[in-house]
């Protein structure tokens, strides 16, 4: 819920909202959840070894120089994919899932908001901002898959995906235990150029609305069931991120507790101290976020951690929504 004290802080934000749907004229595309994520990493295997021990996940497909992990029951699942030499270790795109998804009607759709087409190309690759690329992948049956991604004005990549438990290949029993019970994908932030435009371009692509907000200038556009959610910041620019880039991803995991949390990471060699940027590998830090960016009477506590490559993911309650309250678990959809 929003606070009334904050009420008139949204107004700008709510006008802003009310402007979009009014003159969104092109057709959006039925986003449901957010049901992926890609990363690059330097060292495959060690990275293998790092996920399951954190997050239980089990390996459902494997390749010489990628990975596919699930998360939680399914169908939600990430990849890991071995860094090129010209490539940074990172968060490469986040899968969106659609409801009757066909092919054909989502590049039409695309093509109406502005995002054109080009050549096959891989998700590896530098993309070209505004467009979208059909590439292809074999599933566990040996079939190939045709997959479609697009690329934002900042150069984020996006994956439109099925809403299809087998997109992420066979779920193989005896999922290894992990320090934290991973359940969903909960929300990505984003670093661009420009807030405001990438609100437009996703609130009118995928006809979704706001949420919460984390400040007066910070909503955080709604997914799925309520819960997840796609942010977007204005924050300091980076050599390698010339554009726009894709900073974390947030998991949801059962019996969220801060002290058990710093417990466990504790106990696993992780260090205290770590930093939002910048981040070193295997570092912790728990941030509180105040009343003032939509958080509780004395913070609501976000949990983050790095990888040994030193890629940021957050953990928290399968409740929170980015909204006010201890858990951050207060939102509505604000029409």
């Amino acid at each position: 819920m929003i606070a009334r004290r904050n009420f008139l802080k949204t107004i700008p934000l709510l006008a802003f909202g009310l402007s979009l749907r009014a003159e969104a004229a092109a057709s959006q595309i039925a986003v449901r959840k957010l049901h992926s994520f890609g990363l690059r990493v330097t060292d495959l295997e060690r990275s293998l070894e790092f996920y399951q021990d954190i997050l239980g996940a089990p390996v459902q497909t494997r390749e010489a120089d990628s990975a596919t992990l699930r998360i939680g029951h399914g169908p939600q699942f990430f990849s890991l994919t071995t860094t090129r030499p010209d490539q940074r270790p990172g968060i490469s795109h986040i899968g969106l899932s659609v409801a009757d998804f066909e092919l054909q009607r989502v590049q039409s759709q695309l093509a109406e908001h502005g995002i054109r087409p080009i050549g096959p190309r891989s998700y590896t690759q530098s993309p070209t901002r505004l467009h979208f690329w059909i590439d292809g992948r074999h599933s566990a049956d040996g079939a190939r898959l045709r997959e479609l991604f697009f690329a934002d004005a900042d150069s984020v990549v996006y994956r439109l995906l099925p809403e299809d438990p087998q997109t992420s290949g066979d779920h193989k029993a005896g999922a290894p235990a992990g320090l934290f019970e991973a359940v969903d994908i909960n929300h990505f932030t984003n670093f661009v150029a420009n807030r405001d435009a990438s609100n437009r371009l996703f609130m009118g692509l995928f006809d979704k609305r706001y949420q919460a907000f984390q400040g007066p200038n910070a909503p955080i556009i709604g997914l799925g069931d309520g819960l997840q959610f796609l942010m977007y910041a204005e924050g300091p620019p980076q050599p390698e991120h010339p554009a726009g880039y894709i900073h974390h991803v947030c998991l949801s995991i059962r019996d969220f507790s801060v002290a058990a949390v710093q417990a466990k990471l504790d106990d696993y060699g992780f260090t205290g101290g770590g930093k939002f940027f910048n981040t070193l590998p295997l570092t912790y830090w728990i941030g509180l976020r105040m009343p003032e960016r939509g958080g509780a009477e004395g913070g609501t506590p976000e949990v983050y951690f790095s990888d040994p490559d030193g890629i940021p993911i957050q953990l928290q309650d399968t409740s929170y929504c980015g909204g006010g309250g201890y858990l951050g678990e207060l939102c509505e959809q604000i029409p």
